[in-house]
This record gives C-alpha cells, structure tokens and sequence, in this order.
C-alpha cells in the first residue's frame, strides 16, 4: 500500500461518529443533563437496599462526552485524544475519538462485545481498532486497556474468543459506607442503549 493510499485510508471517517458529531450543542446539554440526573438518580438507589437498574441511551452518553467530560474532567483524557463518541448495537460498542499526533491526525475506532461475564465480572471481547479505514495492531490498544484498569484498581484477567482478545474486568463486590454490598448482575447492550441492574444487599 503505497503512503498516499495509506493517508487516504487513515482519514476517512466512521459514519456513526460523524452523525455523533453533528448534533446540535443544545441537544447535546439537553442529553447530557439527562445522563447526569440519571446517573444521580441511579446511585441513589443503589445505597438502598433491595434491586435497582438503569437504562443510559446512546445520546445521552455522547452528550455527555461531548458537553460534561470537557467542562468538568478536562484532564481525563490523553492530550492528543479529543471528542470520543460511542454507538451502541445489541451486544456491542464502537468508541471513536479524535487523535492528534506529531505529524499526522485521525480518527481512531475500536469495535468490542461488552457484556456480564459472570455477577460484577464485565466481559470485553475487543474484534479490532481501525485508524480511519487502516487496521491498528491491538496490542498498544491492550496496554492502554491495563493501564486504566490498573489505575482505578480493578483486577483484570485475559482470555480469547475465537482469536479475540477478552479482557474480564472483576468489579469486587465490597460493602458501602453503610455496610451494604452492591452487586451488578445484569449489563446488556441493546439497539442505542446500555442497561445496568442488580442488588444492593444489606
């Protein structure tokens, strides 16, 4: 593949990112502060007692990227890493996001199933990362993987799925401030939606 070629391919852009990308700044506050209330809402049930689920949808999490991320968690990100987006489909999740190197810009994707392993286990079986059109090597995307579970001390374990990498991310159930235990037992993607649920047991 000659280099012109290879640039070509590395610019062109994923069309769910793209839509993402066009969507109106009030539309984007208005999902983000439904992505807040909800998460609020959620974490309120969650210190109850008893079962509890939420339902996050596609725009409100992208509004939330686009308008709540940068304002308040500036330095979450990589400084050549901006914009990220998702879009989510029955089991599984495309992230993109703008990157901008040394000497060359792109839009990176990855492609993975997200789904429950086992209670508080969440399973992501990663099919592979593209920049614009060009295949990545997975492996500094697997580094990156461990090294953000590493820093919020999640316990991760690898597997692989016909050829796939899995990483097992183990959310330990551990007792509240109040002594409650908080256990996730259901994660589904569904078409534009996440939906969390489980117990809280006292």
């Amino acid at each position: 593949m000659s280099a012109f070629v290879a640039y070509r391919a590395s610019q062109q852009v994923p069309d769910f990112y793209e839509q993402a990308l066009k969507a109106a700044p009030e539309i984007e506050k208005a999902a983000s502060d439904a992505m807040i209330q909800r998460a609020m809402t959620l974490a309120s049930e969650v210190r109850e007692p008893g079962s509890w689920e939420a339902v996050f949808t596609t725009e409100q999490i992208n509004g939330w990227l686009a308008v709540d991320l940068p304002r308040n968690y500036p330095d979450s990100l990589p400084p050549n890493v901006r914009d990220p987006r998702v879009a989510i489909k029955p089991r599984q999740l495309r992230v993109a996001c703008r990157y901008q190197g040394d000497h060359w810009s792109t839009v990176l994707s990855l492609a993975a199933d997200v789904y429950l392993a086992a209670p508080n286990v969440i399973a992501v079986r990663i099919h592979g990362a593209r920049a614009g059109r060009l295949p990545l090597p997975l492996q500094k995307i697997l580094e990156q993987i461990a090294q953000e579970t590493a820093r919020l001390d999640l316990h991760v374990r690898w597997t692989q799925a016909a050829g796939d990498p899995v990483a097992e991310i183990s959310i330990a159930p551990r007792p509240d401030s109040d002594g409650k235990t908080i256990r996730v037992e259901s994660l589904e993607l569904g078409d534009g939606e996440l939906y969390l649920a489980g117990t809280t047991e006292p």
